[in-house]
């Protein structure tokens, strides 16, 4: 009854040769790349959420791609994608993209006519979908897939046009619709769609379970396997097949009667946990305001950040706020909290504006310490029920690592992040004291991320605020546009009024191939808006490459995305100013929108960034923010927004020797969130001797110079594992970081200002990491485009922190 599933290890070593990433477990395939689940726990095909979504939904289509925690000045790049999409199924019959646009044609329904999520459209009617259209929506949805698939299992043959196509037909309808609902949530969030969402929810997640625990349709995939024409398959189907039986025994298949039943339930309760710890978090990060009248209180703000809290006062009602004269309202979203904690001197409203963060969702109504408790105790269960150990163990099922590998790999980086952090502390104590600092010999965590902003301009002589004016949200695009262009031949054009959009900032795009063809399509959501925006970054799918879903039965429906930011808008009459960070941010989700817009694959269950393992994911993403730094690229989008100036030569040259500034501390930071959520998931004994807070404690003593408070509640806040698809996986940024630097090393092989090289390696890496989607098992691929397998010295080298000797 319980079929345990090992996958093949993979290591990167450190050594001085090339290190291996070893053999890849090429399951993971339909990563429910949009579901609102497909983070957390998906029911149907999927069986771990990835991305940051929570819910459930196959992994086939997994979706959003939120940033990492990467940076201590970024510590609110938290996941976004919670919510994405279920990879189930969407009642429409989306016919197909076309070379200019989609379509999709719904059943025709009567009752449901004047519903915009069951009509024909182009492009999601995103302007029209209302609260009120969720319920019938997606119940009338529900009815004609459940009548689809109870026609599928008994007709279904083990092959492809019996099994597969009209399989792939009834995962994208439902994750085309469900995406529409879940996005909106994510972008324009309001009281009424939450309950909308809630009411469905369990009948979305009751026919997910249905379909992926369908024996008719395991046992049709099995017989494909076990056939005679199996070695004449290619690899997009093997793989296609080979998840679909792994990902349909840990969705429960193989489990009768009782067991099934608890299964199930725990999936349905994992959904609500899930989905409302993504919204304590929402209601705890809005709850928090801090109102200042006396300007001596935010001395050292630089003049965006006084623009952005008085236009937050004139939101809150206060008419006559200005930038100048207040009163101002300080937040806990992302440009708010950054600021004050990186540039206000008043140190009490620093600590008093760190401490409300690091203490979100972990009090009253708004307390997620249960839902964890609950969350970490449900996933054990389901662990044991597939005949795992550990909920670890399940989401290694379809990655790279093991759980072994993991571990190892986040020691080595410990290892060699340890004395460089230890040196940034001393550092930073001894700059303080120069500066005649009161806190110096007690530094605290609202004092860290202030002077290591005063030593940056000190030893660097930047300042990161006195930089915006050179980063404008235009001129970034446009460079961005520009080196797509240069490195993978394609051209992208603005597309406003082509599709509706959610928001009057949103714009739209097309991707072109160099003959003037369409491949792709997106949208760019830039602005913070916290009033009903998430935090975070992070790109999503609204529909993939398919043959199957063609209209005119040739060529494939195309690609369509949706990248969104939480950036600073703009302030009167000047355009969003960007900080370096930021524009970073925007090349990482541009990468991860390049390999799901410019894959070849057909396949439409593996097209794109659907299928590739959880912790490859990332590579395109991280790949692009290594271009941030590459002179050309740089000198092309930093343009002063008022003068046209470029940024001088010695501002550029200072900015590459910062890259590796306080590089130990942000890796030791990242390497605590990976290492607590693996702790918790793997050796966690939920009601034991020992709290969820006191793991945290424990693994910071390794991961951390200066411990948490004992009173820091981050995990409560913590949605990429959570609400997301990083459930034992945040470890994935670190093993993706190894991949995406070794892949970058191939461009400064060739010579970064070789263009020619450059232009050759791009068509390289596009044909093969961008182009293969989850068609082919990433090391296979990482191969074929390096020419070998993986090693970690490059990412250790772009950080500064070789050799690896030191200790702790």
């Amino acid at each position: 009854k319980k079929i345990k599933m090992t996958s093949p290890s993979s290591a990167i070593r450190f050594s001085k040769r090339p290190s291996l990433l070893g053999p890849i477990l090429i399951f993971n395939m339909l990563m429910a790349t949009r579901f609102t689940l497909c983070r957390s726990i998906l029911p149907f095909c999927v069986r771990r959420p990835p991305h940051s979504y929570p819910l459930t939904y196959p992994k086939h289509l997994q979706k959003s791609r939120p940033c990492p925690l990467w940076s201590a000045s970024f510590s609110l790049c938290l996941p976004l994608p919670s919510l994405r999409k279920s990879t189930s199924p969407s009642s429409l019959t989306v016919r197909a993209f076309s070379a200019t646009s989609a379509v999709f044609e719904p059943p025709k329904m009567s009752t449901v006519d004047d519903n915009p999520l069951l009509k024909d459209f182009d492009f999601p009617p995103f302007d029209a979908v209302e609260p009120s259209h969720v319920r019938p929506g997606i119940r009338a949805l529900l009815k004609k897939l459940e009548s689809e698939l109870t026609e599928l299992e008994s007709t279904v043959e083990p092959s492809w046009p019996k099994l597969v196509e009209p399989l792939e037909k009834i995962v994208d309808r439902l994750a085309v619709i469900w995406g529409i609902v879940n996005h909106l949530k994510a972008v324009k969030d309001n009281p009424e769609l939450r309950s909308a969402i809630e009411e469905v929810q369990p009948e979305k997640v009751e026919f997910e379970l249905k379909l992926g625990q369908s024996k008719p349709i395991y046992n049709a995939f099995k017989a494909i396997r076990d056939s005679s024409d199996w070695e004449a398959l290619n690899d997009a189907r093997k793989r296609i097949v080979e998840s679909q039986i792994k990902e349909a025994v840990l969705n429960g298949v193989a489990l009768e009667d009782d067991e099934r039943d608890q299964f199930n339930k725990i999936q349905q309760e994992l959904a609500k946990l899930t989905q409302k710890f993504d919204e304590n978090v929402l209601d705890a990060t809005k709850k928090f305001e801090k109102l200042i009248t006396d300007k001596k209180e935010i001395e050292g703000l630089p003049a965006t950040a006084l623009g952005l809290a008085a236009q937050t006062a004139v939101s809150k009602g206060h008419e006559n706020a200005t930038a100048e004269n207040g009163p101002w309202v300080i937040t806990l979203d992302a440009p708010s909290f950054m600021s004050v904690t990186q540039h206000a001197r008043n140190r009490a409203l620093r600590e008093e504006v760190y401490r409300a963060y690091v203490t979100r969702a972990s009090s009253g109504d708004l307390d997620n310490t249960a839902i964890i408790d609950q969350i970490l105790k449900l996933r054990l269960e389901k662990a044991k029920l597939l005949g795992y150990n550990n909920y670890a163990e399940v989401s290694m099922a379809t990655k790279m690592a093991t759980v072994d590998k993991a571990e190892e790999l986040l020691e080595k980086l410990r290892s060699a992040s340890w004395n460089a952090a230890v040196q940034d502390m001393e550092d930073l104590e001894h700059f303080c004291k120069t500066q005649g600092a009161l806190e110096a010999n007690n530094l605290n965590h609202w004092d860290t991320s202030f002077w290591s902003e005063r030593l940056r301009e000190s030893k660097y002589e930047i300042n990161e605020e006195e930089l915006r004016p050179y980063f404008s949200l235009p001129k970034v695009m446009d460079g961005l546009f520009n080196l797509a262009k240069m490195i993978f031949g394609i051209d992208i054009e603005p597309a406003d009024g082509l599709a509706p959009v959610w928001n009057k900032d949103v714009r739209f795009y097309r991707v072109k191939d160099s003959s003037g063809s369409p491949l792709a399509y997106f949208y760019f959501d830039p602005y913070s808006r916290p009033s009903e925006k998430r935090g975070g970054a992070w790109m999503d799918e609204v529909v993939a490459r398919s043959r199957v879903l063609s209209r005119d039965g040739a060529s494939p429906r195309l690609p369509v995305a949706h990248m969104v930011c939480n950036q600073m808008p703009p302030v009167g009459d000047k355009p969003s100013l960007m900080t370096f960070r930021e524009v970073e941010t925007v090349f990482h989700e541009f990468g991860h929108a390049l390999q799901h817009m410019l894959t070849k694959q057909d396949e439409g269950l593996v097209a794109g960034i659907r299928g590739i393992e959880w912790d490859a994911v990332e590579l395109p993403s991280q790949f692009m923010e290594n271009w941030c730094y590459h002179r050309n690229t740089l000198m092309g989008i930093a343009k002063h927004y008022e003068t046209g100036e470029s940024l001088p030569e010695d501002i550029y040259l200072k900015l590459l020797a910062a890259r590796t500034y306080r590089a130990g501390s942000l890796s030791l930071r990242q390497l605590r969130f990976a290492t607590v959520d693996l702790e918790l998931h793997s050796k966690y004994v939920p009601g034991g001797s020992e709290s969820i807070f006191d793991v945290d404690q424990r693994v910071s003593k390794r991961t951390q110079v200066i411990p948490p408070l004992l009173e820091d509640r981050f995990l409560c806040g913590f949605s990429h594992i959570f609400a997301g698809g990083y459930a034992a996986g945040y470890y994935s940024y670190k093993w993706a970081e190894v991949l995406s630097a070794d892949a970058f090393s191939a461009f400064e092989d060739a010579g970064l200002n070789d263009e020619k090289a450059v232009k050759e390696t791009g068509h390289k890496f596009r044909e093969t990491i961008l182009s293969l989607g989850g068609g082919k098992a990433p090391l296979e691929v990482f191969v074929e485009f390096r020419g070998r397998e993986p090693s970690p010295e490059a990412l250790l080298r772009h950080n500064g922190l070789l050799p690896v000797t030191a200790t702790a």
